[in-house]
């Protein structure tokens, strides 16, 4: 089968069926903090798509951090990569402040979340090394993962019995080989909201010689009393042997760190190829993170008001009969019934006569007859937001059931 055709078999109905590339998007130019809301294609949507947890995005303070350093800077400082003539005393403060704020020893910046877990899980392993990995685990950890030459070994989502049988496995070959044990999972699981068991994990570790490895992009800035992380939430923080967690979400900007103990994080800075032979972050970027993570540490009521909305909008589907799953963090997930061609028509139907814009997940991320919409609530949004939602998807739901969305496929020509 030629190349071409393959790829025409892969894509099937969703070539078919979904056109995203025709839309545009674009933010109104608001003075102050940023709404959830966007212009796509000439029209205004309330948007729950946004990686701005804690509406930092557009934040006063944030912008004029930004402003000054690129005017200070310019876009291309530092120019070369953190070994060679690419460090700064600004990326090291970022990384010190990291380090103490999310309770390890030392940081070492990364410049992009997902090849950053890629490669740490590249240089953390060799071949006589054995990973054992959450089945629902993003992926970035699948990818990383994938490069590994050793053994791995793969658990059921979050089923701590299932973990024990596979480290069962894993501690037998890592005996022959001589090599070691990386468990991996997530603080928070994107699609899911549902927290991985992070201390059940670490008790393991009286049973087992391993090393934990948390990808909390979801968890940081978001849970635990100071807003820390996943591993803050559940009190589990000294077993947690490396931290992985990302700019892109409470941050609201670009990059990743990982945080460990002094060693680690030397061995890390030497040994991560992706860090290695990359050019720094530039400095309006670690100058603007450096005031992000001050606005994170400094004021909780940002996060008080990201969990006021997400628990609004949780309760009111709830009440409202819609199936959520099993999430305990801010992500939102709504289960329903239907065919891809029916999730497409119902999205589409959601963003052109309802104005509001939702991410849309269907097989083969979850199983085939299930739709799932992602939910990903901010502090900026507002309960009259969440009111809006709620009627909405009580009528697409309704519809949903009735067959509205198999007559009406809503397939732009």
């Amino acid at each position: 089968m030629d190349i071409f055709d393959k790829i025409a078999k892969h894509m099937g109905p969703i070539g078919q069926h979904q056109k995203w590339s025709h839309g545009y998007f674009s933010f109104p130019k608001l003075e102050g903090e940023i709404a959830p809301h966007m212009h796509f294609n000439g029209k205004e949507h309330l948007v729950w798509s946004l990686n701005n947890y804690l509406g930092l995005a557009n934040h006063p303070e944030v912008r004029e951090a930004d402003a000054k350093a690129a005017a200070e800077f310019g876009m291309a400082y530092p120019m070369g990569a953190r070994m060679m003539s690419g460090n700064s005393k600004y990326h090291e403060q970022l990384e010190q402040s990291l380090a103490q704020f999310t309770g390890f020893e030392d940081a070492f910046l990364l410049n992009y979340g997902y090849q950053g877990m890629v490669s740490i899980i590249d240089s953390l392993v060799d071949r006589n090394d054995v990973i054992v990995y959450d089945a629902e685990s993003h992926a970035c950890i699948i990818d990383g993962v994938r490069l590994h030459m050793g053994k791995r070994y793969v658990y059921t989502h979050n089923d701590i019995d299932s973990l024990r049988k596979q480290l069962e496995r894993a501690t037998k070959l890592a005996e022959q080989t001589g090599g070691g044990i990386l468990v991996i999972t997530e603080g928070v699981f994107g699609m899911s909201g549902a927290q991985g068991k992070l201390k059940e994990i670490v008790k393991l570790k009286s049973e087992f010689n391993f090393r934990l490895l948390i990808d909390d992009a979801h968890g940081f800035g978001t849970l635990g009393k100071t807003g820390a992380g996943t591993h803050e939430e559940q009190e589990c923080i000294d077993g947690i042997d490396v931290y992985f967690g990302t700019f892109a979400k409470s941050m609201a900007g670009i990059g990743a760190f990982v945080a460990s103990n002094k060693d680690i994080v030397s061995f890390l800075r030497y040994n991560m190829r992706s860090q290695t032979y990359a050019k720094a972050l530039p400095m309006p970027m670690v100058m603007g993170l450096i005031k992000r993570l001050e606005l994170l540490r400094t004021k909780p009521e940002l996060r008080e008001k990201l969990w006021t909305i997400a628990t609004a909008l949780q309760n009111g589907l709830k009440e409202r009969g819609f199936d959520i799953g099993n999430t305990n963090s801010v992500v939102t997930p709504v289960f329903l019934k239907g065919e891809l061609e029916e999730a497409t028509a119902l999205t589409y139907d959601l963003r052109e006569n309802y104005g509001i814009f939702c991410s849309i997940v269907v097989y083969p991320v979850i199983p085939k007859g299930l739709i799932m919409l992602r939910l990903i609530p901010t502090a900026m949004h507002t309960l009259e937001d969440v009111q809006r939602t709620l009627s909405a998807y009580s009528e697409v739901a309704e519809k949903l059931k009735t067959g509205y969305y198999q007559q009406h496929k809503f397939v732009e020509a």
